[in-house]
């Protein structure tokens, strides 16, 4: 019996622990309380969201870079026109010209081939006038690509890139006809030589324009097996010129 008298000191440590635990359990409650009245209504996950993205920096996208005419990385000032001449790349990428943002020859245009291709504009209005091409591999077609060269008229652009060969069969009558043009470069043409070139009739085009470009067959440094890559020249045409 003895034994199970509790003593004056263990009642009070008891009393003592008792008292902390019912204190601990109110602050508990009265801080659970405080927080759900500050927290606003919103579902858990935006909160862990918005807790997430505390110190994050804001990401600025810039916007889309405008496509100009003809592909060109700047645009052409609003008094001129926009040319791009693309040559072929091997047997099956096909040459393209593009003036003042219009495919004038090309794949999808249908009107691309072997040889030599040439776009005829006017000057004055910017529409194209005529577009051919003439193989210069198969057949005689030099005198009629001389004779369509002659023919066109005053104040026309001419604008040609080659597809695949554009010399096998080339006379030296259409070689002047183009060098009369202001071409330097067709009389070093080669077998399977990239070129573009272009030509104004009747007036004199700015010094400083991309005019023409060529790029010889080299097995060492072909792109393509048997041709040379695609070369391409483009500008600005400032319009009014005389």
């Amino acid at each position: 019996m003895a034994e199970d008298i509790v003593k004056p000191g263990e009642w009070r440590l008891g009393t003592v622990k008792a008292a902390v635990f019912i204190f601990a359990s109110l602050c508990a409650w009265y801080s659970g309380y405080l927080l759900a009245e500050l927290i606003p209504d919103v579902p858990l996950s935006r909160t862990l969201y918005k807790i997430r993205s505390i110190g994050e920096r804001p990401v600025l996208k810039a916007p889309a870079p405008k496509r100009q005419k003809c592909d060109h990385w700047s645009p052409c000032p609003s008094n001129s026109y926009a040319y791009r001449l693309l040559s072929g790349g091997g047997r099956d990428k096909y040459a393209k010209i593009c003036f003042e943002d219009e495919l004038l020859l090309g794949e999808k245009t249908r009107n691309v081939g072997r040889g030599i291709n040439i776009a005829v504009v006017d000057y004055v209005t910017g529409k194209v006038t005529a577009s051919q091409y003439f193989d210069m591999f198969e057949g005689d077609n030099s005198a009629p690509m001389t004779k369509f060269v002659q023919n066109a008229p005053p104040k026309s652009l001419l604008l040609m890139v080659t597809h695949d060969d554009g010399s096998a069969r080339l006379q030296p009558e259409a070689k002047d006809a183009i060098e009369a043009l202001g071409s330097q470069e067709i009389r070093n043409i080669r077998f399977r030589s990239s070129w573009v070139f272009l030509a104004a009739k009747g007036f004199e085009l700015p010094s400083g324009l991309q005019r023409e470009k060529i790029n010889h067959s080299d097995n060492e440094k072909n792109r393509y097996s048997g041709w040379p890559a695609e070369i391409q020249i483009e500008g600005c045409i400032p319009k009014g010129l005389s």
